[in-house]
C-alpha cells in the first residue's frame, strides 16, 4: 500500500510517502505559512502533488499528522495555537480527499508518534531483544511522548490506537504536575520550559536567556554560562517528565518512549526522571507508599537494558501435579528516549493508521 503522509508542525511541514512499510520517497519539507490560510493550504497541495508524482503507483490514501484541536474523524481542523490560520473551523480532510480522489485520515501527532513506535519502532525492537534473551515477557502497551514546542502523547494497546470517544486520549499536556500544582503539565514539559528553569537558577530575565540548545552547551562547557543554572534547568524539566511517565504508567502500565526535539539533552534530563519515579508518596500513619507498583527501567542506560530484557522467570510446580510452569514475579516496565526519528515514527503511524482504517472497510 502506497501513503502519502504529512507531519505538520507550526513551523515547517515534512512530507513523505511510505510503500508497503518503508520510506519511498525523497522527505519534502515546506515552511507552514502558518498565519496565511490561503497560501497555507495550497502549501499542504503542493507538497502531496509533488510527493505523488515521484511514485511510481497511485497512492491509497494520504495519512497525516495535524494539530489539534480538531474534529480529526471528519477532518476539520479547529482553533490551532501554532497555526492561527485555521481559527473558526477548517475541513481540510473533504477538501484534500476531493482534490486527490483519496481516502483522507488525519490524526494527532502524539497518536500517530506512538503508533509508529508501537508497530515500526520501539515496542518491535524491545520486543525482539526480550525473545533473543529467552525472556518470558512480551509488551502489548505503549505510551509515545513528544517533547518539543508542546507536549503531547499517544497510547496504543496490543496493535490498537486508543483514541477515545472525543478522539482526545491521552491529552497528557493538560494534566497536573506535582511539580507545580498551578500549572498544567506543559507547562513544565516543553522547550520554552527549559528557558524559565534557567532563567530562575541564573537569577536573570527570561530575555536574557539562552535558547535550550545553549543551555544544553554551557551545562557541558562548550559555551559561557551558568553551569550549575544550566544542569538543574534540566534536571527540573527531568522532574516534570518523571511525573508524567509515572501517572502514565500507573493508568497504563507499559512502555514509554520519548521523542521531540528534546531528546538531545536525555543526559541530563534522565536524572530528574530517575529522581521522581523513586519519590514515593506519604502515609497518613507517618510512613511512605512507594510512587509506582512496578520497577521502571531507563533503556537509554546500557546496564538497565541488559536487566530489563533478560529472562526473570523461574519454574514453579503445579500443585499436586508433575508440572512445571514459568513464574515472573516482578512488574516491570520502562521508560526510554526513541532511538527512532520522531518525524519518521509519526509518518509511519500515519501509514500504518491508514492501512488499517482501509481494511476495515
Amino acid at each position: 500500500m502506497n501513503v502519502l503522509t504529512l507531519d505538520a508542525g507550526g513551523t515547517n511541514f515534512v512530507f513523505s510517502a511510505i510503500c508497503d512499510g518503508k520510506p519511498k520517497a525523497e522527505i519534502i519539507r515546506k515552511p507552514s505559512n502558518s498565519d496565511n490560510l490561503d497560501l497555507c493550504l495550497k502549501t499542504i497541495i503542493e507538497g502531496f502533488v509533488q510527493l505523488k508524482e515521484s511514485l511510481d503507483a497511485k497512492p491509497d490514501a494520504i495519512s497525516f499528522a495535524f494539530p489539534g484541536p480538531a474534529d480529526f474523524s471528519k477532518g476539520i481542523i479547529g482553533d490551532l495555537f501554532n497555526l492561527p490560520a485555521f481559527r473558526g473551523g477548517v475541513a481540510l480532510g473533504p477538501m484534500l480527499s476531493e482534490k486527490f480522489d483519496l481516502p483522507v485520515f488525519i490524526n494527532n501527532d502524539g497518536d500517530l508518534y506512538a503508533f509508529g513506535e508501537a508497530l515500526s519502532g520501539t515496542l518491535p525492537m524491545i520486543n525482539r531483544e526480550l525473545k533473543e534473551n529467552n525472556s518470558s515477557k512480551q509488551y502489548k502497551n505503549i505510551c509515545g511522548m513528544t517533547i518539543g514546542t508542546g507536549f503531547g502523547a499517544g497510547i496504543v494497546h496490543d496493535g490498537k490506537l486508543i483514541k477515545g470517544d472525543n478522539i482526545c486520549a491521552a491529552e497528557i499536556w493538560a494534566t497536573s504536575n506535582r511539580q507545580s500544582p498551578d500549572y498544567n503539565s506543559e507547562e513544565g514539559v516543553s522547550i520554552r520550559a527549559v528557558k524559565h528553569f534557567y532563567s530562575e537558577f541564573a537569577k536573570i530575565s527570561i530575555s536574557d536567556c539562552p535558547e535550550p540548545k545553549e543551555i544544553f552547551e554551557i551545562a557541558k562547557g562548550k559555551l559561557e554560562g551558568d553551569v550549575r543554572a544550566a544542569i538543574s534547568a534540566y534536571d527540573k524539566l527531568g522532574r516534570y517528565i518523571g511525573d508524567s511517565i509515572a501517572n502514565i504508567i500507573t493508568l497504563f502500565d507499559g512502555i514509554v518512549v520519548i521523542g521531540g526535539g528534546i531528546a538531545g539533552a536525555k543526559e541530563l534530563i534522565i536524572p530528574g526522571i530517575d529522581s521522581e519515579l523513586v519519590r514515593g508518596f506519604k502515609r497518613l500513619n507517618g510512613g511512605n507508599n512507594p510512587r509506582l507498583n512496578q520497577k521502571v527501567f531507563c533503556l537509554n542506560r546500557p546496564v538497565d537494558r541488559a536487566e530489563f530484557v533478560k529472562d526473570h522467570g523461574r519454574k514453579i510446580k503445579v500443585p499436586y501435579s508433575t508440572t512445571e510452569i514459568v513464574y515472573d514475579s516482578e512488574p516491570r516496565c520502562a521508560y526510554m528516549f526513541s532511538d527512532f526519528n520522531t518525524s519518521e515514527m509519526i509518518s509511519m503511524g500515519a501509514y500504518h493508521y491508514a492501512v488499517g482504517m482501509i481494511s476495515a472497510y
